[in-house]
């Protein structure tokens, strides 16, 4: 009896033993697939249009290491999310309206509000577009103000158009009421297109707007609307590369003193022997694309804010590998939930412009070049194509709109 007794724990032990090591077995296995599955996930994706369609945009591990990871938030979740977008994201023109006057075309490819324009042509060339509206994530109300501007329309005047516009297409369509245009946007470089849609207080409210003048205290909504990058194109020279031994100015500036911020920067600093601050524009005759040199010789590049928070300079900077020093406040930086901009640039607040030098000259050489190096990975990312090209300027705004695709419709 003794015996017996002493056999039950034994067993009762036994049998523990017995269930740890399967429980352990299956956990082991439930990991080792579970890791399967993920290391599979990350080395193909399904595609679900025809191959020869998508093959140009899938990435490959040298492709995504080319992106430069240190530049992002998140170089995972770009990743990931940009496969899917390249894949499936579709949007629908509403074919509404002259292209001879203000709708559907670009005015031009070239000039400060350039932007504009190549988005315009860019959707039409891409494999975003779809004619289909019941397949279409979002809807483009193809309406340009800087056409409206380039043949003389006041304000008062564009205000109406706009308003016109968007009532026909609301009339006509099913597409606006069902979310009351949250799943539409429209996309304008020139300021005066952000108060001539002032008329359409939906417009403002619900749509996205794709505006280069993205403050934070005027209309502009962070997190639906998007900050469209200004770039003046074509640039005069080619991009400023990796090396920085020719850059021996501290800092540099010219132009208009079209703002509180410019007039400071100029008053304070155009006679300092150590920044290079210009009361005007480089004269041109003084020699060929001396203004545009000038960003090749040049550590840091000011880049105050103008009439608006925006100014082409910052895309010029990058361009040219003048490492920018944004001096605007409120400013909703393109790209700015993509890009870790502090990675890459200088950001200061408007206040700061009397310490200027001090800390710029605070930044250590090793700092100087990190940034300047990021800077580098980043130039393809504001830079625009026809036909647009992975990873361009187009692309990223394109994901800006494909991360707020998601709405309720109410049929």
């Amino acid at each position: 009896m003794i015996g017996s007794k002493a056999a039950q724990p034994n067993q009762a032990q036994t049998t523990l033993c017995s269930l740890r090591s399967s429980l352990l077995t299956l956990a082991l296995v439930t990991l080792l697939c579970f890791t399967c599955l993920s290391f599979n996930s990350f080395r193909s994706y399904p595609l679900q249009n025809n191959f020869n369609s998508t093959l140009s945009f899938v990435i490959n591990k040298q492709d995504y290491s080319d992106l430069g990871s240190d530049v992002f938030h998140s170089p995972s979740v770009f990743h990931l999310n940009y496969l899917e977008m390249v894949t499936n994201f579709k949007i629908y023109i509403y074919p509404d309206g002259d292209p001879n006057t203000f709708y559907q075309t670009p005015r031009k490819l070239t000039g400060k509000y350039a932007s504009e324009g190549y988005f315009f042509q860019n959707i039409r060339e891409s494999r975003f577009l779809t004619h289909d509206p019941n397949r279409a994530h979002l809807f483009f109300i193809p309406i340009s103000c800087h056409k409206m501007r380039g043949k003389g329309t006041s304000y008062e005047n564009m205000t109406v158009i706009v308003k016109d516009y968007v009532d026909s297409l609301i009339n006509k369509y099913p597409y606006w009421n069902r979310t009351l245009g949250a799943d539409h946007f429209f996309v304008t470089c020139h300021d005066v297109g952000v108060r001539a849609t002032e008329g359409v207080p939906f417009l403002i409210k619900n749509a996205i707007r794709v505006v280069c003048s993205p403050s934070y205290d005027v209309a502009f909504i962070p997190h639906k609307d998007v900050a469209l990058p200004q770039v003046l194109q074509p640039f005069a020279l080619p991009r400023g590369g990796r090396g920085v031994e020719n850059r021996t100015v501290l800092g540099f500036w010219a132009g208009h003193r079209n703002s509180k911020i410019r007039v400071i920067l100029a008053r304070v600093w155009e006679n300092d022997t150590e920044l290079d601050i210009s009361n005007n524009r480089i004269n041109r005759a003084i020699g060929p694309l001396v203004y545009q040199r000038r960003f090749y010789k040049t550590k840091f590049c000011i880049c105050p804010g103008g009439s608006q928070v925006n100014s082409a300079r910052i895309a010029d900077s990058i361009h040219y590998g003048c490492v920018p020093v944004i001096l605007s406040n409120y400013y909703d930086l393109p790209f700015n939930d993509i890009l870790d901009w502090r990675k890459f640039a200088v950001i200061l607040n408007e206040r700061d412009v009397y310490q200027l030098k001090q800390i710029l000259k605070n930044i250590s050489d090793a700092e100087f070049v990190s940034l300047h190096n990021n800077l580098v990975k980043v130039q393809k990312h504001f830079q625009w194509n026809s036909p647009p090209v992975r990873f361009d300027a187009f692309h990223m705004v394109m994901y800006e709109l494909w991360l707020r695709r998601h709405v309720i419709k109410y049929f």
